[in-house]
């Protein structure tokens, strides 16, 4: 009897293609930042009641930190969109990566699969990934499938069985993990270029300082504060976002890691159960 090959198919429920949301997302909001920055920098930053006389090229008036970094320059309103953006693209990876997780604990659903799994209960388990939802319980559902199919392939090696299952859970998660990482390489850059940003608003506002210093006779006194209150305004907001994004890519990466673990931890559970029970007792078949 000829001996057939095990085939990997993609389920229905669990397949995935790539979505332009997450790009058309970011397309939108790195613009719309930017604009919304610039017109808080000329309308709120710059109104003239925040200066002495009214007027936005005398001094701030005292105690007045709108006109203190409106005093930062230009390139102000660069790496005040810049911060924006990391908390925009935080609060969406935050939502992004708890919707991933499902409807409860991601280590408590791990153990149900496996209780469910002992117990021969391949629909409860099945059952379980529908009323957790969520990436790791796509992926996890998927394997579950693949399981229940291999147990009707009576003529497939123990070997390849496992293989094909294996081969299933890890499609799915190649599918899954891109959703979960979208947008990361955003905040990532923001952490790189924030604080070079706000080094050349730095070396901006130190070059008008010195060219204040270098007039003949007395130097410019509001020149020389304005060059140095946009020299420091510019470093602070420069090392202000980069901070912010290091800790956002940091904790978002962290929590990724945690759902591929929790992902691999189901699998593993999968792969090893059918290589202990596929071909012993019968499974059950229960209506769920």
């Amino acid at each position: 009897m000829e001996k057939k090959t095990a085939v990997v198919n993609k389920n229905a429920n669990v397949e995935k293609k790539a979505s332009p949301v997450g790009s058309i997302f970011a397309s939108v909001v790195i613009p719309l930042a930017i604009i919304a920055c610039v017109l808080i920098y000329m309308y709120v930053l710059g109104n003239p009641g925040n200066f002495e006389g009214n007027d936005p090229n005398s001094h701030p008036l005292p105690g007045n930190y709108l006109g203190i970094v409106y005093k930062g320059g230009w390139v102000v309103p660069i790496l005040m969109s810049l911060v924006l953006m990391v908390f925009i693209f935080s609060i969406e990876r935050a939502l992004t990566i708890s919707k991933a997780k499902g409807n409860k604990s991601v280590a408590g659903f791990v153990r149900t699969i496996s209780a469910k799994l002992n117990q021969r209960d391949i629909n409860g388990a099945i059952a379980a990934c529908d009323a957790q939802k969520g990436s790791v319980a796509n992926v996890v559902k998927s394997g579950l499938l693949k399981y229940k199919e291999m147990l009707n392939e009576p003529e497939l090696l123990k070997a390849e069985k496992v293989a094909a299952i294996q081969k299933e859970i890890e499609e799915s998660t190649s599918l899954e993990l891109p959703m979960l990482e979208k947008n990361l390489v955003i905040i990532s850059t923001i952490a790189s270029i924030s604080t070079l940003v706000g080094l050349i608003g730095t070396v901006l506002g130190m070059i008008k300082a010195f060219a204040a210093l270098a007039q003949g006779g007395a130097p410019d006194a509001v020149g020389l504060a304005n060059g140095i209150s946009e020299a420091l305004i510019n470093t602070a907001l420069g090392i202000t976002g980069s901070a912010l994004a290091i800790v956002a890519y940091n904790y978002f990466t962290s929590k990724i890691d945690e759902l591929t673990y929790s992902i691999d931890e189901a699998g593993f559970s999968i792969i090893s159960t059918f290589a202990a029970q596929h071909d012993t007792a019968p499974v059950k078949t229960q209506t769920v």
